[in-house]
């Protein structure tokens, strides 16, 4: 038999023009990369333990999210799903990698550590404090069966973190609500001091605030802190947008805002924040709004929103965290507008 040899010219030219070979397949979609990894971890499950993990995709429990601890009187979780605290090094891994699969290495990291803050709070909180802290206590959640040609969708969740994901024909329909939350923002004392799991997000939205002229300000600045981010619901519930638009910034204010969008935006995988970042670019800038209240300088209590006709970024600062240092107690949140979970109404 005649051996045929490609020329290695010809191989150089086909990776840098992405033609595929014998052997060569293209990155695999986001929505692919949830579904493979939703069967993984399926699959890992105990009878009792995939019980627990499964509903029908339009389970009620389905828009019912929450980040505040959700515990009774006698600091038990009250929350469902799969528990991380109850599953095997093996299953731990694959409900990780699920996770994994809804949040770019930067998110996953961010995630984790904000798990992690959960032994930092045992630590300042002692065993006697109001709420269970507890690392292992996040759970996951699937909805409907995970498949490259129906709906379902997927919730990674705990105290501080919600990840909620809807799939339709393998295609990510929605990435929303994402929460992520830190207490505290920054770590002042300790091993981890210096330690701010979300710092782009309070750095970009300082830099705004302190860069706004006397006129902008009067449009941008609010009487009155925006309430807490309302959970428990598949709408955020924001009202009409407030604030100043984006074409009264300079250039430059405005390439600090979408830095700032970016920062949430950054969490998600690079094709999908891609998708979530158009909508962002695409919004005109008459109606892109900035709006905050409070002061911009570390620990004073400040809150902020950006709003479009298809988003909204929520950010609150105004608890003291539990080492008692003010305003060091942050919630995030990037959600979709009219409704979340990819709903229609």
């Amino acid at each position: 038999m005649t051996r045929v040899r490609i020329p290695v010219l010809i191989l150089t030219l086909a990776a840098v023009a992405g033609v595929a070979l014998v052997g060569t397949s293209a990155p695999e979609a986001t929505g692919g990369k949830m579904t493979a990894s939703a069967h993984a971890f399926l699959a890992s499950l105990t009878p009792e333990l995939k019980t627990k993990a499964r509903f029908d995709f339009n389970d009620k429990h389905r828009t019912a999210w929450f980040f505040t601890p959700q515990q009774d009187k006698e600091k038990k979780f009250t929350r469902k799903g799969a528990r991380l605290e109850e599953m095997t090094a093996d299953q731990k891994k694959a409900a990780l990698a699920l996770l994994r699969s809804g949040l770019s290495a930067k998110g996953y990291e961010q995630a984790t550590t904000i798990m992690d803050l959960e032994n930092l709070l045992l630590e300042l909180e002692g065993p006697k404090g109001a709420m269970t802290r507890n690392t292992n206590w996040y759970f996951v959640s699937i909805f409907g069966e995970p498949s490259s040609t129906g709906k379902w969708g997927w919730r990674f969740e705990g105290h501080h973190l919600s990840v909620n994901y809807t799939i339709d024909k393998g295609e990510v329909v929605a990435g929303a609500p994402i929460l992520f939350a830190s207490n505290p923002a920054e770590v002042k004392d300790g091993t981890k001091k210096g330690l701010r799991p979300l710092p782009e997000i309070e750095d970009h939205a300082r830099a705004l605030i302190t860069s706004l002229k006397d006129d902008q300000n009067k449009l941008a600045k609010q009487p009155k802190a925006f309430p807490e981010i309302n959970e428990g619901k598949p709408r955020a519930d924001v009202g009409a947008p407030v604030g100043i638009t984006a074409d009264k910034l300079t250039a430059e204010q405005k390439a600090t805002l979408m830095k700032l969008v970016k920062a949430y935006a950054d969490r998600m995988p690079e094709e999908f924040a891609a998708a979530e970042i158009k909508k962002v670019t695409d919004t005109p800038d008459e109606k892109l709004y900035f709006a905050y209240s409070g002061g911009p300088k570390p620990g004073e209590p400040y809150t902020y929103r950006v709003q479009g006709p298809e988003f909204v970024v929520e950010f609150l600062n105004v608890q003291a965290d539990s080492a008692k240092n003010p305003a060091n107690h942050i919630h995030s949140a990037w959600r979709r507008l009219p409704i979340d979970f990819g709903l229609t109404e």
